[in-house]
């Protein structure tokens, strides 16, 4: 008990200076003067938000980002393809986690960056300088994302949650909503990855058989296939050039 005195007389006075920063801010959130979280309707029927409601809604857009950027780009098929060639070329571990989520992000940024051109000259930047609501930016921001993903997503895929969703009808891209071109796209994303995994596993795979082969007619029976076919599969990977082939090929099936 006589330790706890100090402790807590130093825990209050550390606390003091916060205390003496938040007072103001909680003394203007008291002032009924001053429209903290308010929404103002104009004449027209427009309403204006206050910058608190403003603020609010822009980091709860942020908190949703890493989502947006994973599911709505080209970021998914990307990652799984690499990881993927890591997987066959038999090293799980070469290159490292951080370092295929750093190649997917800045491929993504290449790919979708006359998306991101579009989305910033036509709604982010009229809604900075104050010449669109936020509603109208928003809308407008939508329009470039449908149009790279409805150029990406299946119509089966499509179809598919249509039927689920019992949507009806749609006669062309503008009415597909995007609660419902949002599931089918990912679904789309996915397969076309696996099936450019395919195609890159074959070559390795065929290496690896091979080589089983050779080693079970040898009688080496206790050596495993593993580490003999690894160097071969590296020197293939690298004769053909193969990160600037993947890479490109990934870049290439997105302005198909």
């Amino acid at each position: 008990m006589i330790c706890a005195k100090p402790f807590y007389r130093s825990a209050l006075l550390s606390l003091l200076p916060l205390l003496g920063m938040l007072l103001p801010i909680v003394a203007q959130a008291a002032d009924p003067g001053l429209p903290v979280l308010s929404v103002t309707t104009e004449k027209d029927g427009a309403q204006t938000y206050t910058v608190g409601l403003q603020v609010l809604a822009v980091m709860t857009a942020f908190s949703l980002l890493p989502a947006a950027l994973i599911m709505l780009t080209s970021f998914t098929r990307i990652i799984i393809v690499l990881a993927i060639v890591r997987q066959a070329v038999g090293m799980p571990q070469a290159p490292s986690g951080q370092i295929l989520i750093g190649l997917s992000l800045f491929l993504t940024f290449f790919i979708m960056s006359p998306v991101f051109t579009k989305v910033y000259d036509d709604a982010v930047n009229p809604y900075l300088e104050e010449k669109i609501p936020a509603k109208q930016a928003f809308e407008i921001a939508k329009s470039p994302f449908k149009e790279f993903m409805l150029a990406q997503t299946r119509e089966k895929d499509l179809g598919l949650f249509a039927e689920i969703a019992d949507a009806g009808e749609m006669k062309d891209s503008a009415d597909v909503p995007f609660s419902l071109l949002m599931p089918a796209f990912v679904t789309s994303e996915l397969k076309t990855a696996y099936q450019i995994g395919f195609l890159i596993f074959i070559p390795f795979l065929i290496i690896d058989l091979v080589v089983a082969s050779v080693l079970m007619a040898m009688g080496m029976m206790m050596l495993s296939p593993m580490i003999i076919s690894l160097p071969f599969k590296i020197m293939l990977f690298v004769l053909v050039d193969g990160w600037a082939m993947v890479m490109g090929t990934l870049a290439s099936s997105f302005f198909v």
